[in-house]
């Protein structure tokens, strides 16, 4: 079994004049990954490999869910593909993971991560919002082969406020 958890990046701030990726969460985002990752705590277990997008809001984001979750960061890479809004760099990165990773944690982008959940999950999702989490089981033993998944849980801070 393979298991993905997909985690949006927190809400960020326009209010900088910085490039896409350097934009920083904004107050309302870090409250809310806090929010949601806290409430995981007893719900996430024996998570693998955390990968993040490069971009500053996704890196913010990680950092509050794997502090929360006491998540070891020598787990942790930053990866290139996540910071993808298609899905399709997302898709190939997921189809090319390390068998060894039963359970992987995943932060970076809409649309690409609307798509994804979408794409692998059996629940629609119109739009996974800022700090949204979706947590889909495959019943395979190979993340190459991952096709259609079981959206076992999908979980956005509206629903714990």
């Amino acid at each position: 079994m393979k298991k993905l958890l997909i985690i949006r990046h927190a809400k960020s701030s326009w209010d900088y004049d910085v490039s896409d990726k350097d934009r920083p969460l904004n107050n309302r985002g870090i409250n809310d990954a806090n929010l949601l990752s806290k409430h995981l705590i007893n719900k996430v277990k024996d998570v693998d490999f955390v990968f993040s997008s490069p971009a500053i809001r996704a890196l913010h984001t990680s950092a509050i869910f794997m502090r929360n979750l006491d998540l070891n960061f020598e787990r942790f890479l930053i990866e290139k593909k996540l910071y993808d809004f298609s899905g399709n760099d997302v898709k190939n990165f997921l189809k090319g993971l390390n068998n060894d990773y039963n359970t992987v944690m995943i932060f970076g982008h809409n649309h690409a991560f609307t798509s994804i959940s979408n794409i692998f999950g059996d629940q629609f999702i119109e739009n996974l919002p800022t700090s949204g989490f979706v947590e889909i089981i495959f019943d395979v033993d190979s993340w190459n082969s991952i096709t259609n998944g079981h959206s076992k849980s999908i979980i956005f801070p509206k629903h714990l406020k």
